[in-house]
């Protein structure tokens, strides 16, 4: 049995909690701290690229209990500051998994505390807001000191560390016996869930997320997908005008998360911060047109202002939490997007007809 490593969490506003440390060796690591209310999928949070600059809370007291599996995996690498739990659990069970998740955590440099009191931390977010926040095992003055420095995910564009470098291509996996769709995908940080049901639609080529529009139309695709990511929408200062030029084209669009703020803010809207953000897996969300209740997987900070929309779209979803737009089709354009994550790994999966109705306003275009 190993050693309990001491550990200490300091927030901005002066809390501090004592637990131990989890993971990889980490002295100090500092950024956004937020909640997560998920029962499960923590490995798909932590591997989720639109975490980057956040330390993560998980709700639940008891995570690891069935391991971690790299089929699991949202992306390459974590891109979150570092996870929060109440306890790690001490065995794994389940058949699928190939690793327990301390090790996981381990092998990617990623470290965390655990033995804290995740219900006051939680109460305290959802008060306060989000806050900033340190951890690690080094002692409180050097922790206070990184927290000073600490910027926090607002005004930062983050996109730029988490987008993929180079395109690459992801092929069609269902045949339909006829011709799959072509896709370009933008890449904010996108999930490779995400990819997995575009590409039971259509063959998918995965750009970087400063490629230029021209270039995209220039492949003729039969659709272009505007991709979830990290951080403050405003600062991803290339995208409105690359969306703006694929609206002129006609080119359908589907956005997803960061994708459907970036829509809006392509069209003349402005996005503001939410005081804790949405981050679970059962959230709300309500159809204005069939009034259908779907609950939602979410994971974002930002949030599109539909009044400064008002003429531009048609709001066609609503979080029932908080009523903020979850969802917009746009007025005399083929292109539509949603704040929430249909793709949903690893559920709930009442929103996956979306990938579907994407595919509908492509087919609408190539009869």
């Amino acid at each position: 049995m190993t050693t309990p490593r001491p550990a200490l969490l300091i927030l901005a506003d002066g809390s501090l909690f004592e637990g131990e440390a989890i993971g990889a060796d980490v002295p100090v690591s500092s950024g956004e701290v937020v909640f997560h209310t998920g029962l499960s999928g923590y490995q798909e949070v932590l591997t989720d690229p639109s975490y980057a600059g956040q330390i993560i809370t998980f709700t639940t007291p008891h995570i690891g209990n069935y391991g971690t599996t790299a089929h699991d995996n949202e992306s390459a690498k974590i891109f979150a500051r570092g996870v929060i739990m109440r306890q790690m659990a001490r065995r794994r069970s389940n058949w699928r998994s190939e690793e327990p998740l301390n090790v996981f955590l381990r092998a990617r440099a990623v470290g965390g505390i655990a033995g804290i009191d995740t219900r006051r931390l939680t109460r305290l977010l959802r008060e306060t807001g989000s806050l900033l926040g340190v951890f690690g095992t080094a002692d409180e003055a050097t922790l206070r000191a990184a927290l000073a420095k600490e910027k926090g995910t607002a005004g930062r564009n983050l996109v730029a560390q988490v987008s993929t470098v180079s395109p690459y291509d992801v092929k069609n996996t269902v045949t339909h016996g006829t011709k799959p769709f072509s896709v370009v995908a933008y890449d904010y940080g996108i999930k490779r869930m995400i990819l997995r049901c575009l590409g039971e639609i259509a063959d998918v080529h995965v750009v970087p997320a400063r490629t230029p529009a021209a270039e995209v139309i220039a492949r003729r695709p039969d659709g272009v997908f505007l991709s979830n990511g990290p951080g403050d929408p405003a600062m991803v200062l290339d995208a409105p005008a690359n969306i703006r030029a694929l609206l002129s084209a006609d080119v359908p669009i589907f956005g997803i998360c960061l994708g459907h703020q970036l829509l809006g803010l392509a069209l003349g809207g402005r996005t503001f911060k939410l005081p804790f953000g949405h981050h679970g897996a059962n959230h709300p969300v309500r159809d204005v047109v069939t009034g259908r209740v779907e609950i939602t997987s979410q994971n974002h900070n930002f949030c599109l202002d539909p009044d400064s929309l008002a003429d531009k779209v048609d709001v066609t979803h609503v979080n029932l939490n908080d009523g903020t737009n979850e969802g917009m089709v746009v007025r005399g354009a083929r292109a539509f997007s949603v704040q929430y994550h249909p793709e949903a790994g690893p559920g709930p999966h009442d929103s996956r007809y979306l990938f579907g109705r994407f595919a509908d306003l492509m087919r609408a275009g190539n009869p």
